[in-house]
C-alpha cells in the first residue's frame, strides 16, 4: 500500500501544473477611481475574463472608421451565445452600450467591474437575462485621450473625445449611418435582437445633488400596453431599487436654464439617437446620465447599480417583458395608421422630489459681470413637474408596400443593413400607387453631423401609374420593421432619409428652357388648353409681382405642360396602397 502511495504521489508531482486565469485589475482598480482605462486595457481586459470564464465570449462584430474591429462581450449563465436560441428559451437580451462618448467613460469602467464580479462568483447572472456589452463604441474618440476634455467634468484624469475617428457625434447617427461603427450597430442590434438597451453617459447642465438621472423611450412614442408597462411599473421599480442602493434616480434633467426646479419636460428621443432608435425595434430603451460635477467613483458605482437593478427587473419580470415586445411588433405588422408626430401636452404632468442647490449670481472675476453659481452650502428638495406625456398630431396610413427604384442604392444598403426584408421586381411591371411630391421644406443653415436637415416637410399625393423596371425593389409592410420602414421613408418623419438628405437630387430641376425659344411653344399650348390659359390669368391678376415678370409665367407655363421634367419634386418612393 506504501508503495502504491507514493507512485501516485510522484506521478501527481510531476504532472504539469494547468494555471487558473487571473482576473484583470483594471487601471480603474489601481489608481482607486481616479483614472479610466485606455481602449487597449479595456480590451486586454476583456480578453482576460473570456479566457477565465465559459460564460464569457468576445466577439468581433463589424468594423470601425478607425480601422479597429468593433467588439460584443456576450454573457450567458450557461455559455450559450446563440441570440436565436434565447429567443427559443424567452431569456430577456440586454444590450449595453459603452463609450459613444469616450469623455464619458463611466459605462466602460461600471461594464468591466460588473462582469469580473460574475466571473469571480462575487454576483450571479440568472438564466433567464442574457448580456450583449459593447466594450467601446467610439474606439477612434477613445484613442483620442487628453486630460482637456470636457473641462466641467469631475474626473477621470485622461478622457477621450466626443467625435469619431471622422469628427462624427455618433449619438446622431443611428439613422443616417455615416460611420461604419452605426453599420456595424445596426447589424448587432439585428443579430442580438435585445428586449432591454442602456447607453450609458455623463450628463452635462445644471448642478444639483442627484448623482445619476435616466432619460427612458417616451412612453407615448412607444406606445401601447409596452408604453404603459415602461412608464407604471417598470421606471419606478428602477427609480425604487437605485433609492434602495443611496442613488435619488430623477429623470433626465431636460433643463438648461438656471434653475431646474421650474420642471422641465421629457427629452424628445428621436430616431437618430440611440434610444430613439431602438424604440422603433419595440425595445425598452433607457440613457443613464451619470451627473459630471460628482466624483468619478461614485458616478461608476451609480452605472454599475443601474445595471444590476436592470438585471434583477428582467429576472423577475422576464416573461411579461417578452409578452408585452411580441404583442407590440403584433400590433405594428397589423396597424393600418400610425402617428408620425407627437407634441408635449402640457395639462399632464409627474411630480418628483428633485433636490438641487439654491442658484445665484456674482460678480464674474473674468468678466466683471453677473455670472451663475450653484451654493451646494443651500440644497434644497422641492416638488418639481416633470412633463412626460405627448399626443400624436400626425398620422399616416400604412401602405401594403413601399416601392423604390433601384437607382437609390444608398438608401437601399441602409435597408439591408437593417435586415429589411425586400425582393426584386422581377419583370418590367405598371403600378397603380400613391405619388408625394415634394411641395415645401425648410432646410437648416449651417451643417449639422454632415448634413443641411430637412424639416418642416410639406407634400401633396396623387395616385399614378408608374412604369417600374425589373430589380426594382418592393417592400412589403408585414414585417418586425414596419415602424422603422415607416420613420425612414415618410418624408415628413422628423428623421427620414428625405430629412437627411438621402433624396436631395429630386430637389434640383436637371431641365429647363431658353426663354425666346420657349415663348413661341408656350403661345402655342396656351391656345390649345385654354383652362391653363384662364389659370394664367387669374394668377397675374391675383398678384401684381408675377403680373409684371415674364420669366416667372414662362415657368408657370412650362411646369404645367408634359415638357416640364416628371421627377423634379417628385418623391421616389412609392406607397402601394392595401
Amino acid at each position: 500500500m506504501r508503495t502504491i502511495f507514493i507512485a501516485c504521489l510522484l506521478s501527481a508531482l510531476t504532472q504539469p501544473v494547468v494555471a487558473q486565469p487571473s482576473l484583470p485589475v483594471t487601471r480603474y482598480e489601481r489608481t482607486q477611481g481616479r483614472e479610466t482605462v485606455t481602449y487597449r486595457e479595456a480590451m486586454t481586459a476583456w480578453q482576460q475574463l473570456d479566457r477565465a470564464s465559459a460564460n464569457v465570449q468576445l466577439r468581433t462584430m463589424g468594423s470601425t472608421d478607425a480601422g479597429i474591429p468593433l467588439h460584443l462581450v456576450l454573457v450567458s449563465s450557461d455559455g450559450d451565445f446563440n441570440p436565436v436560441n434565447w429567443r427559443k428559451q424567452q431569456r430577456v437580451a440586454l444590450l449595453i452600450n459603452n463609450g459613444i462618448h469616450p469623455g464619458e467613460p463611466d459605462g466602460i469602467d461600471a461594464s468591466l467591474l460588473l462582469v469580473k464580479d460574475l466571473v469571480a462568483g462575487k454576483k450571479k447572472l440568472p438564466r433567464n437575462v442574457v448580456l450583449a456589452i459593447i466594450p467601446v463604441y467610439n474606439i477612434g474618440g477613445s484613442l483620442n485621450r487628453s486630460p482637456f476634455y470636457r473641462v466641467d467634468q469631475n474626473g477621470p484624469l485622461e478622457k477621450g473625445f466626443r467625435g469619431n475617428s471622422r469628427n462624427y457625434d455618433l449619438n446622431r447617427d443611428f439613422i443616417k449611418c455615416d460611420s461604419r461603427e452605426a453599420r456595424s450597430f445596426a447589424g448587432i442590434f439585428q443579430w442580438v435582437q435585445p428586449d432591454i438597451f442602456m447607453d450609458n453617459h455623463v450628463s452635462n447642465g445644471a448642478d444639483y445633488q442627484h448623482v445619476m438621472t435616466l432619460l427612458s423611450s417616451q412612453h407615448n412614442k412607444l406606445g401601447g400596453p409596452m408604453g404603459t408597462f415602461l412608464n407604471e411599473v417598470m421606471e419606478p421599480a428602477l427609480y425604487n431599487a437605485m433609492q434602495q442602493q443611496g442613488y435619488d434616480l430623477i429623470p433626465y434633467v431636460n433643463n438648461f436654464g438656471d434653475r431646474p426646479e421650474s420642471g422641465w419636460s421629457a427629452y424628445w428621443d428621436s430616431p437618430r439617437y440611440s434610444s430613439g432608435y431602438a424604440t422603433l425595434w419595440h425595445c425598452f430603451a433607457f440613457v443613464p446620465e451619470t451627473h459630471m460635477l460628482k466624483p468619478y467613483p461614485q458616478r461608476v458605482d451609480a452605472t454599475y447599480r443601474l445595471m444590476e437593478s436592470m438585471i434583477t427587473f428582467a429576472t423577475n419580470h422576464a416573461t411579461t417583458i417578452k409578452q408585452y415586445r411580441r404583442n407590440q411588433a403584433e400590433a405594428w405588422t397589423a396597424g393600418k395608421t400610425v402617428p408620425l408626430g407627437f407634441a408635449l401636452n402640457r395639462e399632464r404632468y409627474t411630480a418628483f422630489t428633485f433636490k438641487g442647490y439654491e442658484a445665484g449670481t456674482k460678480i464674474s472675476e473674468v468678466s466683471g459681470l453677473p455670472r451663475l453659481y450653484y451654493d451646494r452650502s443651500k440644497p434644497f428638495e422641492k416638488q418639481v413637474r416633470f412633463y412626460n406625456f405627448f399626443t400624436p398630431n400626425r398620422q399616416v396610413t400604412v401602405p401594403a408596400a413601399y416601392i423604390i427604384p433601384k437607382g437609390w442604392w444608398p438608401v437601399v444598403e441602409l435597408l439591408r443593413q437593417n435586415q429589411v426584408q425586400m425582393r426584386a421586381l422581377e419583370r418590367d411591371t405598371m403600378l397603380e400607387v400613391e405619388v408625394y411630391r415634394i411641395e415645401d421644406y425648410k432646410t437648416v443653415q449651417r451643417p449639422f453631423e454632415g448634413h443641411y436637415l430637412h424639416t418642416d416637410v410639406k407634400t401633396g399625393s396623387s395616385m399614378q401609374r408608374i412604369r417600374f423596371s425589373k430589380g426594382d425593389w418592393f417592400i412589403p409592410l408585414n414585417q418586425a420593421a414596419n415602424r422603422f420602414l415607416v420613420e425612414v421613408l415618410e418624408p415628413a418623419a422628423e428623421d427620414s432619409y428625405f430629412a437627411w438628405n438621402f433624396f436631395d437630387a429630386i430637389l434640383g430641376q436637371k431641365e429647363g428652357f431658353s426663354g425666346y425659344v420657349f415663348e413661341e411653344t408656350a403661345a402655342a399650348y396656351l391656345k390649345d388648353h385654354p383652362g391653363l390659359r384662364r389659370e394664367l390669368e387669374e394668377r397675374k391678376a391675383a398678384d401684381t409681382t408675377f403680373a409684371k415678370n415674364g420669366r416667372a409665367q414662362l415657368q408657370f407655363i412650362y411646369q404645367r405642360s408634359p415638357y416640364y421634367e416628371p421627377d423634379h419634386l417628385r418623391y421616389p418612393v412609392y406607397r402601394l396602397l392595401p
